[in-house]
């Protein structure tokens, strides 16, 4: 009977617990780590942060804010964060969902750019234009990598699904998308807000 009612409250989490977002920047819970062998959290945000930051200069991107996406972390803890890349720290942080061909039965995941896969890719991103589509809000996205090359062509875009809840629940994962990077649609009215006011495209990074 006690394994019955854990399960049924699981369950319920998923389906009827939405937990409220609320701004708090620099809030966010910290990485579960994949292994022990993994960078600190921080160095390797604070690392890809600075080569995002050369190249969006070189490239005429967005020089102030990016967004980056820790794919190291469990899929239950915040792992989208908005970068500001001026003051070189974190202002928000999301749940995101990764593609379920990544998922192989293991801890580790797996990365592909092969159309079909399901896979999340990982890589540099222009975020395009917005529309709307069979989840409503959503924004082009263009691989900048050979790792993410075909990201348009396989219609990796960016978007939002009420599966993905607004708060962390590790250790409990969250739902997973056929490649693209499936936020809650609170955190993406959040993104929403950056893409709007930037004058330039903002980068998208999906590290591992």
């Amino acid at each position: 009977m006690l394994l019955m009612a854990a399960a049924t409250t699981a369950l319920g989490y998923f389906f009827w617990y939405k937990p409220t977002f609320t701004h708090h920047p620099k809030d966010f819970s910290l990485a579960s780590k994949r292994n022990n062998n993994s960078k600190p959290f921080f160095v390797k945000m604070k690392t890809n942060a600075a080569s995002i930051k050369e190249y969006a200069r070189a490239n005429n991107y967005n020089t102030t804010y990016c967004f980056m996406v820790d794919m190291h972390i469990v899929s239950g803890n915040q792992r989208f964060f908005i970068y500001n890349l001026q003051k070189d720290s974190a202002e928000l942080g999301g749940l995101v969902a990764h593609g379920s061909g990544s998922s192989r039965g293991e801890d580790d995941l797996y990365f592909s750019n092969t159309p079909n896969s399901n896979c999340t890719s990982l890589g540099k991103y222009k975020i395009g234009k917005s529309y709307f589509g069979k989840f409503g809000l959503a924004y082009k996205l263009y691989g900048l990598d050979k790792t993410n090359s075909k990201a348009f062509e396989r219609f990796v875009v960016l978007h939002a699904h009420t599966c993905v809840p607004d708060a962390a629940i590790a250790p409990l994962t969250i739902c997973e998308s056929w490649g693209c990077p499936t936020v809650a649609p609170a955190f993406l009215t959040e993104l929403k807000k950056y893409i709007d006011k930037s004058t330039k495209p903002i980068l998208l990074n999906i590290y591992y």
